[in-house]
């Protein structure tokens, strides 16, 4: 246990505490000292246990308002946290979709370009076989032009 020295309301009073806690001691001894030496100044010298009472409720009032924020802090982040969940499990799911409609996109072009080729090859064996059947028909237009002029 360590001492410390405390002064509050212009007296010196020897305190006790734990090893390493002997500043936080000191400044919570400070705050009080300030509280009621505010109060002190605002009501007048009302007796020093009244004084010290009203010095308790002030900071009691101070720390159920802190606790009441930390407490709404809690419950916001609470629901912060519930919508966040929502809205990864929206985008997880979002990009699960895609995902397939690019799949299914890229089937569907793969088809398309098979069809191509297919079309492709079709058209050239048209393209060839026109091709055979003009240059026969020109051969044979040739063939009786020279028959008949012969």
């Amino acid at each position: 246990m360590a001492n410390v020295n405390i002064k509050f309301n212009n007296k010196d009073y020897l305190l006790s505490c734990d090893e390493g806690q002997e500043e936080s001691l000191q400044e919570l001894a400070k705050h009080l000292d300030t509280k009621y030496n505010e109060l002190k100044d605002n009501l007048g010298n009302i007796g020093e246990n009244k004084l010290l009472l009203i010095t308790a409720i002030k900071i009691i009032d101070d720390y159920f308002d802190l606790f009441k924020k930390s407490k709404n802090n809690k419950s916001h982040f609470e629901k912060l946290s519930i919508k966040f969940k929502e809205l990864r499990s929206l985008a997880i799911n979002y990009k699960e979709e895609k995902e397939k409609e690019i799949e299914k996109l890229k089937n569907e072009l793969g088809a398309i370009k098979l069809s191509a080729e297919e079309n492709k090859d079709s058209y050239e064996k048209i393209l060839d076989k026109t091709t055979e059947s003009i240059e026969k028909f020109i051969e044979n237009v040739e063939a009786s032009y020279k028959e008949n002029i012969q």
